[in-house]
């Protein structure tokens, strides 16, 4: 469905975040991407859609080729949604607003200055529903508690109509129960839609109750890859290098600029 081909990320200023990495992921899973903060989970997860660019080797597509090219990175994008740890909602717009900047890739620049179809105000409306927040259509955004900003912000992603999912640490900024909750629900409804999903995660609890693939990260280097029931103690100590430690309340990282919201959704 997508391959990292090679991919290497070096960041100016020398720092390797990742190492050169050969993988693909299937269509029809629900993947974790585990590992300590700093391994390298979010610069691999971000070069699935071209907000990281590889500093060698290429991810390429099936639906739309190597990504490197602009047309079909445009391509590409308009069939990835993104779930970001820090929602990246616009906190004066309602949550209505901000699912339907979902529908924008699949209008020109002209045509976003217009008024929202009524056909994409219908869907944003029906993916509020699928979260469970339509009674809180017309709240503000910054007004919605994390765990329903982070329900809008899979609202928002649905309503890409997308072939694949990618969330960057998605629950980590949450109380556990909440982050138990809110994904559950992504992993519900990308099971029902037969979404394929790549999800970052730091709690191995999590992982292992909702993946179908576990791909652990050390040091900008895949050293695990496999089923939950193949992740053992041994694993965990290699990927951690230590024994994990399953704490959710982990320093969150800083949020994605808007600029990179809106190149997700290019």
């Amino acid at each position: 469905m997508i391959e990292l081909d090679n991919v290497s990320v070096t960041y100016p200023a020398g720092v390797q975040a990742l190492m050169p990495t050969e993988i693909t992921f299937e269509a029809g899973q629900f993947t974790v991407l585990l590992g300590p903060s700093g391994a390298g989970k979010s610069t691999l997860l971000r070069s699935l859609n071209g907000l990281v660019r590889p500093t060698t080797g290429k991810v390429i597509s099936a639906s739309a080729g190597n990504i490197a090219n602009r047309r079909a990175l445009r391509q590409h994008r308009r069939q990835t949604a993104m779930v970001f740890q820090q929602h990246q909602l616009i906190g004066r717009l309602s949550a209505i607003g901000n699912v339907m900047i979902g529908r924008l890739a699949y209008h020109s620049t002209w045509r976003t200055l217009l008024s929202i179809p009524v056909a994409d105000r219908r869907i944003a409306f029906e993916c509020l529903e699928r979260v469970g927040l339509l009674k809180d259509a017309l709240r503000r955004a910054d007004q919605l508690s994390g765990g329903q900003q982070q329900r809008v912000g899979i609202a928002r992603a649905l309503a890409q109509k997308p072939s694949l999912i990618l969330a960057d640490e998605p629950v980590a900024s949450l109380d556990p129960a909440t982050a138990t909750r809110v994904l559950s629900l992504l992993h519900d409804i990308c099971r029902s839609d037969k979404i394929p999903a790549i999800v970052s995660l730091h709690q191995v609890q999590l992982a292992k109750k909702f993946a179908d693939r576990i791909v652990g990260i050390a040091a900008g280097s895949v050293i695990f890859d496999g089923t939950k029931e193949m992740l053992g103690d041994r694993n965990l100590k290699q990927i951690y290098g230590r024994p994990a430690d399953d704490n959710p309340f982990v320093p969150p990282k800083a949020p994605a600029s808007v600029g990179a919201l809106a190149l997700a959704m290019e």
